[in-house]
């Protein structure tokens, strides 16, 4: 944990440990699923390997997650402890979406972006068998240019190789554009309109592609209304 506050304030008392780099977002993986050390890198790729272990023997010793290891792979669950963060984490999240909008370049990340959207496919309009979908993003370096999501019937993952397979669809964006529509800025619609996004694939897939996946938790904030 880090530095102590002095302060009997129970506030304090919680941000002594939740205030440190990284724990509350590492607490929003938690919540969102991710339960192996892969997944939660995943979910955090610019949090280092090193970090991430510290942060979670943190919240172990804390009594807020528990480390099991008994089924020869180690998986970390949020305790009720943990889980009652759940408030906080959404709260943060609402109030950041409502008051802070702005996203500088840096802060936009195709992986963190491909693996949040794996984590909200809407099965109900997805065909069934094995559909990929692949990235094509026009704003960033080659080598990070390509990603596919893969979804089966019982999974869904994310690829950052060619998996082989014929794409159902081929989406053609901007970074910053997709990131937009998934943050719930602009639709998929107004997108296309403005030329920033383009989906390739048979008539039934283009018209259909953008309710494979639904947005953002917090993309139906609303937003200030400028005067």
């Amino acid at each position: 944990m880090g530095a102590s506050y002095r302060q009997f304030c129970p506030m304090a008392k919680a941000m002594e440990l939740l205030d440190e780099r990284w724990t509350l977002l590492l607490v929003r993986e938690l919540l969102l699923g991710s339960e192996r050390f892969s997944d939660l890198r995943r979910g955090l790729p610019r949090m280092s390997p090193t970090l991430l272990s510290r942060r979670l023997h943190q919240l172990v010793a804390a009594g807020a997650l528990t480390r099991d290891d008994s089924g020869g792979e180690v998986r970390y669950r949020l305790t009720p402890a943990g889980q009652e963060l759940r408030p906080v984490v959404e709260a943060l999240a609402v109030w950041g979406t409502r008051w802070i909008p702005e996203l500088a370049d840096e802060e936009l990340d195709p992986k963190l972006l491909v693996w949040d959207m794996h984590r909200n496919i809407d099965r109900t309009h997805v065909p069934l068998g094995r559909s990929v979908v692949r990235f094509d993003f026009s704003d960033v370096e080659p080598k990070v240019a390509h990603w596919w999501i893969v979804i089966t019937t019982d999974d869904v993952d994310v690829c950052d190789v060619d998996p082989g397979d014929e794409p159902t669809a081929v989406v053609r964006t901007s970074l910053r554009s997709l990131t937009e529509v998934w943050r719930g800025d602009r639709t998929w619609a107004h997108a296309h309109r403005a030329g920033t996004l383009d989906v390739l694939g048979t008539r039934d897939v283009q018209g259909s592609l953008a309710e494979w996946f639904t947005l953002s938790p917090f993309a139906g904030i609303p937003r200030p209304v400028s005067s």
